[in-house]
């Protein structure tokens, strides 16, 4: 049997029935087994699933692979607290205002994680074909640059109608996807605004789907909007309110990055980037009794702030 047909044989098998799906933080990372391939969704800053993120890291999951189209600060994390050794992306850095990831590099360099970068564009098909269903897609990017060479499983192919040669890239389904988004019904209907990244792709090529949600709303409600309604009920596992759900990230129209909190960040990993990494992961992730206590500690005016300039998008 095929890959493709054990996951087919999977996904058949899922409950796809309309019911309540809500639990807390602590039982979706629950749903987390040994090995898996976790897909996250959002793009570097934006919508990033640090909720999730946060809660499994606090689990103790590691040795995992991580697999999301622009990877930002949770790539840090993820690294140095041994959540993940793997890490399939198109790009991973805090961010450009702060340079180049001295974590990354210290990891991949020293061989404690592999760095497995593919194109944008190779990221999104990936994705894109394990919704599909498909076990690749055609494409031109990367061809004539040094990921060829590097990356094992790509490979080149002559397009059998006009006998030019194109790249297949395989299809990437994860075991488990966590995506975050403005606003889900119990069921697990989502919808999201601003930019959609690779989230509803994602979402379908992902055996299970966590969604995390910065409120749940009424069914009645979603459907009064149902054209907003990105990522569908049938595809979700879990669905669990988390308010502030990427702080000190961003949602779109709901709060805006915590530029100072970033900058504190940066700030504690220059002179030394693993003890200032251990420390950030010890205040903000082992030290906290809850989800709350958490959100205390980024400071009542940081979360007011961005919250502030989120709500301001929507105003103009």
């Amino acid at each position: 049997m095929t890959a493709y047909q054990e996951l087919r044989k999977k996904t058949e098998a899922r409950d796809h029935s309309l019911r309540e799906r809500v639990m807390s933080l602590e039982e979706a990372a629950g749903l987390v087994k040994e090995g898996d391939l976790i897909g996250l969704g959002g793009s570097t800053m934006s919508r990033t699933p640090l909720a999730m993120i946060w809660a499994l890291i606090r689990a103790g999951a590691k040795g995992h692979t991580i697999a999301r189209g622009i990877s930002c600060q949770e790539g840090d994390l993820t690294f140095a607290s041994g959540l993940c050794n793997h890490v399939i992306t198109s790009w991973m850095s805090h961010g450009l205002n702060w340079g180049v990831s001295k974590i990354m590099r210290n990891y991949t360099e020293q061989k404690r994680a592999v760095f497995e970068e593919w194109s944008h564009m190779a990221m999104g098909l990936r994705f894109r074909a394990g919704a599909m269903g498909l076990p690749f897609l055609p494409m031109r990017a990367m061809m004539g640059s040094d990921l060829m060479g590097r990356l094992p499983n790509v490979k080149t192919m002559e397009c059998p109608f006009t006998g030019e040669k194109l790249v297949a890239v395989p299809a990437l389904n994860p075991d488990i996807a966590f995506i975050h988004v403005q606003r889900c019904d119990a069921y697990g209907n989502a919808q999201m605004d601003g930019l959609p990244f690779l989230d509803a792709d994602l979402a379908m090529a992902a055996n299970r789907v966590v969604m995390t949600t910065e409120r749940i709303i009424s069914n009645d409600q979603i459907r009064r909007a149902p054209d907003h309604t990105r990522i569908p009920f049938f595809t979700v596992d879990a669905v669990v309110e988390v308010p502030f759900g990427c702080a000190p990230h961003e949602c779109y129209g709901v709060y805006e990055p915590f530029f100072s909190h970033h900058d504190y960040y940066a700030d504690l990993l220059k002179k030394d980037a693993e003890k200032g990494v251990a420390e950030y992961l010890q205040r903000f992730y082992y030290e906290p009794k809850d989800w709350n206590d958490y959100l205390g500690r980024l400071g009542m005016a940081e979360l007011q702030d961005a919250a502030r300039r989120g709500r301001s998008i929507n105003n103009d």
